[in-house]
């Protein structure tokens, strides 16, 4: 969803989405479920013979399309026909993630979008906005799984502030989403509208029909529309048909291992998450993949109260050492106050080495422990994990103290 968004000069709408879901994708591969899949993908699918697919007649194409139970019309042109190809020659080799993904998010995709009477199909917009990362973020800001914008996040009940970031939170981003795409199916009576609304906002829409004579259909007010809404529908109904029909077209897929059981408890009481790591033994890594709304590793549950997503059979561990987590927590906030700061991209962290980040030369090989800061805080900062850190200084305990130089870089 990114309302107002302008291209790159002399990118198409294919190459932009090209780039949207591989920067996405890769993110994504390196989640703490992921990453190691990564390394045996070339086990899995196969990368298609492109000429194959360009070998079967539009008919059938159409034929499966219309074969679909769909609320929402699966339109099939030379526009979607090109978008099928693009989505079946890039996600032929990451498509165990998408399915393995959608095992875990769909049913609760599918029980939101049915709550606000949305067609199930629009479960799939999440890997047109964001390759199903919780954690991809555009270029202009968007975030989430549902590429929730600020002002539309907010609008929608996310709460967004240095701390936490609900766009990022699986659940409650997509109640949200299904309740924007509600709203905007009220608004033009027409789900493809409403989801070219989504993309690139109501005030867009309105003007294409304004300009084309006021004509309603999305094919007929397609040359009014922004360059990248144009392509976001053909996109749409591209990943319907993959998602739906990869078979046909020689794809076997594997299953990718993902915690398909969690649990989520409300805390009501600030949480340190290196503290339900050391109670739990649950990886921080794996607690910041499956809390991914929280910008530093602390939940400020003092105000909350605010969820805490854990594998099920880590629950009971936190339920029996909640007591000691929370003091633990509290204890350690007082004496040395929590300073956030937005969660940066690797992106961001590239730039700032470059520029010369607090630490020996300017080089960015070091770093200068300030307060507030955790191991873990540290090691996130930097994209690191914790034992990578504790490697790289010969560090025995988890403890670090203000002013201390920490090397970041080998």
């Amino acid at each position: 969803m990114v309302f107002g968004a302008v291209p790159a000069s002399g990118q198409s709408e294919a190459e932009m989405m090209t780039k949207r879901y591989t920067d996405a994708y890769d993110s994504l591969m390196n989640s703490f479920y992921l990453r190691q899949f990564s390394h045996s993908r070339l086990l899995s699918s196969r990368e298609l013979n492109m000429d194959e697919f360009d070998m079967i007649p539009d008919s059938v194409i159409a034929k499966r399309l219309a074969a679909l139970h769909t609320v929402i019309p699966m339109t099939f042109n030379s526009e979607v026909r090109s978008y099928i190809r693009f989505y079946l020659k890039y996600m032929s080799r990451r498509l165990d993630v998408m399915l393995s993904l959608g095992q875990y998010y769909h049913p609760m995709f599918e029980d939101a979008l049915s709550r606000y009477g949305v067609p199930e199909e629009l479960k799939y917009l999440t890997i047109v906005e964001s390759a199903m990362n919780p954690m991809a973020t555009s270029r202009v800001g968007a975030a989430g799984l549902w590429q929730f914008m600020y002002s539309t996040g907010k609008l929608y009940g996310l709460e967004v502030n240095s701390v936490v970031d609900e766009r990022r939170d699986i659940y409650k981003s997509t109640y949200a989403a299904a309740h924007f795409l509600s709203d905007l199916h009220r608004v033009f009576d027409d789900w493809t509208l409403a989801i070219a609304a989504y993309n690139c906002g109501p005030g867009n829409i309105n003007k294409a029909i304004a300009r084309s004579g006021g004509k309603r259909d999305f094919w007929e007010i397609y040359y009014f529309l922004p360059r990248e809404t144009r392509g976001y529908i053909p996109a749409f109904i591209a990943v319907t048909y993959v998602m739906n029909y990869y078979r046909e077209h020689g794809l076997r897929p594997v299953a990718v291992k993902v915690p398909l059981r969690t649990d989520t408890l409300m805390v009501e009481s600030d949480v340190m998450m290196c503290y339900v790591e050391e109670y739990t033994g649950v990886d921080d890594e794996e607690l910041r993949t499956l809390n991914p709304q929280y910008r530093a590793d602390y939940i400020p549950g003092a105000t909350g109260p605010y969820p805490i997503c854990l594998p099920t059979d880590k629950m009971e561990i936190f339920i029996t050492h909640q007591d000691s987590i929370y003091a633990r927590s509290q204890d350690s906030l007082a004496r040395r106050p929590m300073t956030v700061e937005p969660r940066k991209t690797k992106g961001q962290r590239v730039k700032e080495s470059k520029g010369g980040r607090s630490g020996k030369g300017g080089s960015g090989r070091y770093h200068t422990v300030k307060r507030g800061e955790t191991l873990s805080s540290v090691a996130r900062q930097y994209g690191l994990s914790i034992s990578q850190l504790k490697k790289l200084n010969g560090l025995k305990r988890d403890q670090i103290n203000v002013g201390q130089r920490l090397r970041v870089k080998g």
